[in-house]
């Protein structure tokens, strides 16, 4: 059934969500898929209806959804009729925006490759009045962190340098950019996988774990049936809080019950550092088990890739509620009720399936960026940004690209500099400081959470970000551009272009609409600041 014919349909007709989907994708003039309603009707925003497992919805609820949701409006009535909608990049899917290498391990305070692709793309638009960037042009990003802006350059055809102060944020970025012989980690997981399987057999944990998954099936089903148990939570039917406090105390009976029969020790003996405080004792020694299998593999390509699936396995199997992965609060070793599923949910007690799935993602995905990427060099480098000698360190990597970052310059910089007083940025990835023992560099990080945001803490904010910018500018094209992503919160970027005698010559305002936080609901916006040389400065 085509498009056009859908809007002609009698408004309360039942319509399956294939019809849905191309209704959706023509009223909101964006792609809208099956998955999207289908999430819609997982999470109870409209009715199911229909029986046989055949979903149906009406779309007179469904166009009420979406009538009511109409963020750009609520935006802007928030934020200001300055923000510039079109960089909210709301028609690009999920998928989109953790496209191939982009998701190879999760970070804090990442921007979306769309807005790189944005302003370093050479295309030109009736919104875009001018080019920045083209083919062939260096790239600069000084606070790299997972290296999305590399990445993109290279999809764009451009070279490109980072530089950040953790060296496993360098291990991240460099990961995805380089090339790897694929059939040859294929087999080094296979064989660590197999390994994982037998040091399993001696243990109790997979089938104490299958039968409480086969019992919160159970228990689930009855108490927390979906998506009618959430509905009625938002119509005032049930008291959560109430209702689901008795509840979860109801099943712990049958969680320790199972605890006991399957004689699981839940809880590590000591609570010295992170792998000690935030795993249960299952867990713990697959990860154990795990670091001394990745130390046989002597091919150094193929052990950075494993290590960085590895790190990703392990950050999803901490002890902690689906709602607090982004900001631990304390651990959790038994079954709770998940506000985030609405169910009662259990911690994790093995690494296997989590291990199984990245291990599959990742050879997709680095096999999806090999058909994109371009012969191009990118590289991140380990250092601080504000007093790293460039040209040497890539003389050292690359003589050649040395020759021409010499001849050519760095044409500009995009980057998103950390926010003060909001994210450790060493800390974040702390398990794997632990188990592969990179060295910490927490005191030469700019604004980390841990000095706060004082007076002195924002005073060495400005300080340090301006002292990148000076540091850098050295490596630059005359005629540069420089956009930095920031919330400007406490109106840091005046001073930072003064000290760095530069100056902003235009600022986009854009909505941030896919955060990760339990606050996503939340009006947030950020800015991107352009910087060029002032009339004192180069």
């Amino acid at each position: 059934m085509n498009q056009l014919t859908l809007f002609e349909k009698e408004e309360k007709k039942l319509t399956n969500l294939r019809e849905a989907s191309e209704w959706a994708s023509q009223y909101l003039n964006r792609k809208v898929t099956i998955s999207n309603i289908s999430y819609l009707l997982q999470y109870g925003r409209i009715r199911k209806y229909g029986s046989n497992g055949n979903s149906l919805i009406i779309i007179e609820e469904l166009k009420e959804y979406y009538d009511s949701y109409d963020k750009e409006k609520q935006w802007k009535k928030k934020l200001g009729e300055d923000l510039n909608w079109l960089l909210s990049f709301v028609e690009y899917k999920e998928s989109e925006r953790t496209k191939h290498v982009h998701r190879l391990h999760p970070y804090k305070g990442k921007f979306i490759p769309q807005l790189v692709e944005y302003f370093l793309d050479s295309h030109t638009d009736e919104f875009k009045q001018q080019t920045y960037f083209h083919k062939g042009d260096i790239v600069l990003d000084p606070f790299c962190g997972s290296g999305t802006a590399l990445v993109q350059a290279n999809e764009l055809g451009m070279h490109a340098i980072g530089v950040d102060i953790s060296a496993f944020n360098a291990m991240i970025s460099n990961a995805k950019l380089e090339k790897h012989n694929i059939p040859q980690l294929r087999e080094a997981i296979q064989k660590i996988t197999l390994s994982l399987k037998n040091f399993q057999k001696t243990k109790n944990n997979i089938a104490f774990e299958e039968h409480l998954l086969s019992e919160l099936a159970k228990f689930n089903y009855k108490y927390f049936p979906s998506p009618e148990y959430k509905r009625k939570v938002r119509k005032g039917e049930i008291n959560e809080q109430e209702y689901t406090k008795d509840k979860e105390q109801e099943f712990l009976s049958i969680y320790y019950d199972l605890v006991e029969k399957y004689k699981i020790k839940i809880k590590q003996d000591k609570n010295n550092s992170f792998l000690d405080k935030w795993f249960l004792f299952p867990v713990r020694e697959e990860i154990d088990f795990v670091s001394k299998e990745l130390n046989k593999v002597v091919n150094k390509d193929i052990k950075k890739i494993l290590a960085i699936i590895f790190s990703r396995t392990v950050r999803s199997c901490r002890a902690t509620t689906h709602a607090d992965l982004a900001t631990l609060k304390e651990p959790v070793t038994t079954t709770y009720y998940c506000k985030k599923h609405g169910k009662v949910c259990k911690p994790i007690f093995s690494l296997k399936g989590w291990w199984q799935r990245y291990t599959i993602d990742t050879l997709n995905r680095l096999k999806e960026f090999d058909r994109l990427r371009t012969e191009t060099f990118q590289i991140c480098l380990t250092g601080d940004g504000r007093t790293i000698d460039i040209y040497e360190r890539i003389k050292k990597k690359n003589p050649d690209f040395a020759e021409l970052l010499l001849r050519q310059k760095i044409k500009g910089i995009f980057s998103s500099p950390p926010y003060v007083g909001l994210i450790d940025y060493h800390e974040q990835h702390a398990y794997s400081y632990e188990i592969f023992g990179f060295n910490r560099k927490d005191e030469l990080e700019i604004g980390p959470r841990f000095k706060g945001q004082g007076k002195e803490a924002r005073d060495s904010y400005t300080r340090g970000i301006a002292d990148v910018l000076k540091n850098c500018k050295k490596y630059l094209h005359g005629d540069y551009d420089i956009f930095l992503v920031a919330n400007d919160k406490f109106n840091f970027y005046s001073d930072i272009a003064q000290l760095a005698e530069m100056k902003i010559v235009n600022q986009f305002k854009r909505p941030v609409l896919n955060r990760v936080e339990k606050d996503r609901s939340n009006a947030y916006a950020e800015i991107i600041f352009h910087f060029k040389g002032d009339e004192n400065g180069s």
